[in-house]
């Protein structure tokens, strides 16, 4: 085993949690002041701005799954801990993509969402619309979603490196 091939694929496991959840932290966080001072306002329209704001807390949600994924795959939750410092290299770029579109998508989002909950505060009928603006920035969180869980089972399937 490497011990710098596993510390390279623990490094990528948990960026694909801290960075995802930060930005959800703080995307959550705008959102969520955004909302409070519109339902001080119309207590009706709680659980319409409350969607709204938990939006952008996905991408912590997929970083952590993938960061899982990965931790299980290297032996953290009971997988195969033997690797080289190229299979530790590549687990570590298999998680960069959830790692910084989810920190970068989750703090867009939070800002859209808020925009949405401004939309609501003047016009209640149009949550729809309020809705489809944060989820456009949300494909790109499930894009590299998407990516990083086909890499990361890519990696685990390298019996050649």
């Amino acid at each position: 085993m490497s011990e710098l091939g596993f510390t390279f694929a623990v490094l990528g496991a948990a960026l694909a949690a801290i960075l995802p959840g930060m930005g959800s932290a703080e995307g959550v966080g705008i959102a969520g002041q955004s909302a409070a001072a519109s339902v001080s306002e119309d207590p009706s329209s709680f659980a319409k701005v409350l969607v709204l704001q938990l939006l952008p807390g996905t991408q912590g949600i997929y970083g952590l799954l993938i960061s899982f994924v990965t931790m299980s795959q290297i032996g953290l939750l009971g997988g195969d801990a033997n690797m080289s410092l190229a299979k530790g290299l590549a687990y570590l770029a298999a998680c960069l993509p959830i790692a910084i579109v989810g920190l970068i998508s989750a703090k867009h989002q939070g800002r859209v969402s808020v925009s949405g909950v401004q939309m609501l505060a003047k016009r209640p009928d149009q949550f729809g619309k309020a809705m489809i603006f944060p989820a456009m920035v949300e494909t790109y969180a499930i894009l590299a979603l998407l990516i990083s869980l086909l890499a990361v089972n890519g990696v685990a399937g390298l019996t050649t490196i």
